[in-house]
């Protein structure tokens, strides 16, 4: 089983949709308030997504991981959106579908972002992980991410509390990429 990571096209939208739509439902079924679940559908994913691959001129990045052709996962990662990120990059999303959990699709994921941001001129960068989503903190601490504090995430629907993990040494990190250590 190999992971195969590319840069997400425009065509992707309706799959990296489909799959954040269930994976955000499942991850967060105990955590977020019903109107989050009531507001959040699939068509609207679908359009977001559509609208930020649509758009050519951002500075931020979207991957696609595959395994045997099927999407696996995705992230994407740009220039931070809370004041708490102190200059550091931001890992806005990082999602894994169900059944390609604990095969090392999300570690690829955050190291080949990490390695874009670095690229880009980041020395570190950070995201926040939902208060309460203990799988995705034993990851990021896995990560060696280090937790640097807390902030509400502004959300349109909803306002979640979240801790911020950093890696502030982008070149330590991104050196470990693709030879499965973590």
């Amino acid at each position: 089983m190999a992971i195969s990571i590319r840069l997400a096209q425009k065509a992707d939208a309706p799959l990296i949709a489909r799959l954040h739509f269930h994976t955000w439902r499942e991850t967060y079924r105990d955590l977020a308030p019903q109107a989050a679940f009531d507001g959040v559908t699939e068509e609207v994913r679908l359009a977001r997504w559509q609208s930020m691959l649509a758009d050519e001129g951002s500075e931020r990045i979207i991957l696609v991981a595959e395994i045997d052709g099927q999407l696996a996962g995705f992230g994407m990662a740009g220039p931070p959106s809370h004041e708490i990120f102190q200059g550091r990059a931001e890992i806005k999303f990082l999602y894994v579908g169900a059944a390609f959990k604990r095969q090392g699709v999300g570690r690829e994921l955050l190291l080949r972002l990490a390695r874009h941001m670095m690229k880009a001129g980041y020395d570190g960068v950070g995201l926040g992980v939902v208060a309460g989503n203990d799988p995705a903190i034993a990851f990021y601490e896995g990560m060696r991410g280090t937790r640097e504090g807390n902030y509400t995430d502004p959300g349109p629907i909803w306002r979640s509390d979240n801790h911020l993990y950093v890696w502030d040494d982008l070149p330590a990190i991104t050196a470990h990429e693709g030879n499965g250590s973590s």
